[in-house]
């Protein structure tokens, strides 16, 4: 006859209790096409409605700028840039991460240092754009993630952050934290 006992809680030897891992939910193929579809109906109306304004030369005018630019105008580069050597002069910017097969936004950021500085440590986009990737995989769903930069920022790192603000308030780009509550957190 086996006999049952009762574990004391505080008798236990010290040593760690392996805990179950938290199941890690995944988008199905349905909700990630929904889910870029309503980013993109958002930032389309957006993109629709810019007004085009010539570009100031002083930095307190720059500020304004960010009612009129778009990140899809600019010159987009592969997304492992930062694995690439340095081509920049190490100038502040403004960096966006782009899917160009609709396209989205998925990411504003700025930099007081090279992209390829800031980018080239821990980055938390870094990871959300390759599970972003690897979930398109799983489906055979084509994705096109690059980046883009803006070298046209003020030198001045809080203005620079302003900008930054003001474009991920307008543009709603689901990788930043901003806009979590906003598009939950499905990749990081």
């Amino acid at each position: 006859m086996t006999q049952l006992t009762q574990l004391e809680l505080f008798s236990l030897p010290e040593r760690a209790i392996a805990l179950p891992k938290k199941a890690k939910l995944k988008m199905s193929e349905a909700t990630l096409t929904e889910w870029k579809e309503t980013i993109f109906a958002k930032q389309t109306n957006l993109r629709n409605n810019l007004q085009p304004t010539q570009m100031s030369l002083l930095p307190s005018m720059n500020s304004c700028l960010s009612d009129s630019l778009d990140p899809f105008s600019l010159k987009l580069h592969n997304s492992l840039f930062y694995e690439q050597p340095d081509q920049s002069t190490g100038e502040p910017c403004l960096y966006f991460v782009i899917d160009n097969t609709l396209p989205l936004l998925l990411y504003v950021g700025e930099s007081q240092y090279s992209p390829t500085q800031r980018w080239q440590g821990k980055h938390d986009c870094k990871t959300y754009i390759q599970q972003y990737i690897e979930l398109h995989r799983q489906y055979s769903m084509d994705t096109a993630v690059c980046t883009a930069f803006w070298w046209h920022t003020p030198a001045d790192r809080k203005q620079r952050q302003q900008i930054e603000q003001k474009l991920i308030h307008k543009w709603h780009p689901p990788f930043n934290k901003e806009n979590w509550r906003k598009w939950s957190k499905p990749f990081g």
